[in-house]
C-alpha cells in the first residue's frame, strides 16, 4: 500500500532519519491512510472537524484563509513532502483553522496525531524519532507564520512586493527567477487587490527596477530594491 510512496514520504521532515524498511513498518503501525483529490477539490475545509495531519504525496495544494467579507489570503503553498495540519493537531482545537485546496490532482497520506505522540503498542524503534521530528517541524512552522506577519505589517503595496522579490532572490540565488505563485495567488498571499498589485509592478518596471513576463521576473538593481525595503 505504501511502497510506491516511500521515497516521497522519506523527503518529509517528519520521517527524517528513517530507512525505507523502518518507514514502511511505521506507516503500518500508525495506520496511515491515502486519499486522492481532484483539482480545486477541498482537502480540508475551515470549520470542519479536525482528525488527522496531512502529507502531500503528489500534486500541489494551498492553504487559504477567508475573512468575514469573503476575502481570501493564501497562507502557504504545498508540494510533495509538505505537511499540513500539524499546528492545529496539538493546539487543543478540534476544527480546521484554514482550508486546504488541491491546485491540481493530489494524493495525500493522513496520519492521526495520537499515532505520533501516543504510546506505541508495538514499541517501534523509530517512534521516538517521529516525535522529535514533529517538535522540530512545529518550531519551523512558527517561524514561517512569523514571516507571514512581517508581510502583513508592511503597509505599502510596493513594500510588500519588494520584500517578496528580495526573499525569492535570496532563495533562488539569481536575479532572474520564476515566481511560485501566479498573479492572483500572489495578490492573495500579499493580501492586496489584484489590480493594485499589477499596477505597482508595472510602475516598478517603468522605473527600471524590475522586468517581468508572466511569472518570470528579473531584478535589475538588487541594491536599489534593498534600499526600498529599508525605507
Amino acid at each position: 500500500m505504501y511502497k510506491e510512496w516511500l521515497k516521497v514520504i522519506l523527503k518529509s521532515p517528519l520521517f527524517q532519519g528513517m530507512e525505507e524498511e523502518q518507514l514502511n513498518a511505521m506507516l503500518e503501525c500508525i495506520s496511515a491512510r491515502i486519499v486522492k483529490y481532484s483539482k480545486d477539490e477541498f482537502i480540508a475545509l475551515a470549520g470542519d472537524d479536525f482528525k488527522e495531519i496531512g502529507l502531500i504525496l503528489a500534486g500541489e495544494a494551498m492553504i487559504v484563509k477567508e475573512d468575514a467579507a469573503g476575502n481570501r489570503v493564501i497562507i502557504s503553498m504545498l508540494k510533495p513532502g509538505d505537511l499540513f495540519g500539524e499546528m492545529a493537531a496539538f493546539s487543543g482545537k478540534s476544527k480546521w483553522p484554514s482550508s486546504v485546496i488541491a491546485q491540481q490532482s493530489c494524493t495525500v497520506i493522513f496520519i492521526s496525531p495520537r499515532a505520533i505522540v501516543g504510546q506505541c503498542e508495538k514499541l517501534c524503534v523509530s517512534h521516538q524519532l517521529l516525535i522529535t521530528n514533529m517538535l522540530s517541524i512545529i518550531s519551523q512552522k512558527a517561524l514561517i507564520l512569523n514571516r507571514k506577519v512581517e508581510y502583513l505589517s508592511i503597509r505599502s503595496i510596493r513594500g510588500k512586493i519588494v520584500y517578496y522579490l528580495l526573499e525569492q532572490y535570496k532563495h533562488k540565488g539569481k536575479k532572474t527567477f520564476t515566481l511560485p505563485l501566479n498573479r492572483n495567488e500572489l495578490a492573495d498571499f500579499l493580501n492586496v487587490p489584484r489590480p493594485s498589485l499589477s499596477r505597482e509592478m508595472c510602475r516598478m518596471r517603468d522605473e527600471g527596477l524590475i522586468d517581468f513576463h508572466r511569472s518570470a521576473v528579473k531584478i535589475n538593481n538588487v541594491e536599489k530594491l534593498r534600499s526600498l525595503a529599508e525605507l
